[in-house]
């Protein structure tokens, strides 16, 4: 009689990865100046001296913790957002990249990004953070405009944010500008003047976002008076015409780079790949060969920093299942203007392309979406009614 035969069953809910995605580190540092009305972040207004080093020693002990993780694995990117990150010392931040390099392998060409808001540049500072390994800024301008920066509670003015600029273009060659359209009583010409005046700063990277009132903020529950949506709309496409004329790729839903400058880390989010987050309130989502796991971080500064040197600092902690993983595929791949690869579907799910068949047939239908055999992406229809064209992959 022959041997049994052992046959290994999947469980249910598992995938079945062939190969891991990239993996970045997110760390988040939750102080600002002062709270913006519009903030939905994770964000805490500075009150006396920041606990520096004992929210360095909190971010190092988390990362030990979550080695297990990720054992092997090589950091492609690493992000440090906020809150305002430029608040802390330079040489916190050295000593930050300095522990992780200890601990976890970091790619030689590895996109280091560090966040700062005008309000708090220093030449000298700015000069010890390249030196500390940072090698790309994202300033949050918003406005060139000192009326629209009040209505937006911006600690800046709009000469400290070329005076920024100026000191970042001094140190970095990687320089991202935030700023946003559709501000309070904001008309078509003034949302027109600060793309033109971000275009002329010559940066490798821009932001634009459209202001919009979520949920636990001072705007959503005083909601200030927003130009009308066909307003919203004609700004939308003169600042995409705009940026396309002066050489900027429209890469991903608000993002535009010059030639070979997109976001490394950011395009990692946005084709399904891994993270890390450390930090309070940080997200994360890691890809096992069997699972894809999403965790989150206490959000308390406090909290997190009394939990994570015992490990615990995880307060949400599940695997996405997969009748969920279409959508959380397609809501971050379908953000990209030019889509993703065929085969990205099932390189990053573990599922057969064939299990969404019915929903990108639904979406050409609509002329949401446009493929052939190498690619699936938004249409411009598609671009503009986003939530509809994700919502048709919900489970």
């Amino acid at each position: 009689m022959p041997p049994a035969v052992k046959i290994a069953l999947t469980p249910p809910g598992a995938v079945r990865l062939d190969t891991l995605p990239p993996l970045s580190l997110y760390v988040h540092i939750p102080w600002c100046v002062r709270k913006c009305p519009y903030c939905d972040f994770n964000s805490h207004e500075k009150k006396g001296a920041l606990p520096e080093e004992e929210y360095c020693d909190a971010l190092i002990s988390d990362l030990e913790h979550a080695l297990p993780w990720i054992w092997g694995r090589r950091v492609t990117s690493i992000f440090f957002g906020g809150g305002t990150p430029s608040l802390f010392a330079a040489r916190s931040i050295d000593r930050l990249l300095s522990e992780f390099r200890a601990r976890i392998p970091i790619a030689a060409d590895a996109e280091i990004t560090l966040e700062a808001n005008p309000g708090t540049f220093e030449a000298q500072k700015f000069r010890d953070f390249r030196a500390a390994g940072v090698n790309r800024l994202s300033i949050g301008i918003q406005s060139f405009d000192d009326r629209h920066l009040a209505a937006l509670g911006r600690i800046h003015s709009a000469d400290e944010a070329r005076r920024a600029i100026a000191i970042a273009q001094a140190e970095f060659d990687n320089i991202n500008l935030d700023l946003m359209y559709g501000l309070p009583a904001q008309t078509l010409e003034e949302s027109f003047a600060d793309i033109r005046e971000g275009v002329r700063h010559g940066t490798q990277h821009l932001s634009a976002y459209q202001l919009t009132l979520e949920p636990n903020t001072i705007f959503y529950a005083h909601p200030p008076k927003l130009p009308a949506h066909d307003l919203a709309a004609e700004m939308q496409e003169t600042v995409e015409a705009h940026l396309a004329e002066a050489g900027y790729e429209h890469y991903e839903t608000s993002a535009f780079a010059r030639p070979d400058r997109r976001s490394r880390h950011n395009v990692n989010y946005w084709q399904f790949g891994d993270y890390l987050g450390l930090g309070a309130g940080a997200h994360g989502k890691i890809s096992f060969p069997d699972r894809i796991e999403r965790h989150a971080r206490a959000k308390q500064p406090r909290e997190y920093m009394a939990r994570a040197p015992l490990g615990d600092s995880i307060v949400e902690h599940r695997t996405i299942g997969r009748a969920d993983l279409p959508f959380e595929f397609m809501l971050n791949a379908l953000r990209l203007i030019d889509g993703m690869p065929v085969g990205l579907f099932r390189e990053r799910t573990g599922l057969e392309l064939s299990v969404i068949e019915p929903a990108l047939a639904r979406g050409e239908a609509l002329g949401l979406l446009e493929r052939d055999w190498q690619r699936i992406q938004p249409s411009a229809k598609g671009q503009r009614f986003l939530n509809d064209l994700v919502e048709l992959f919900l489970a």
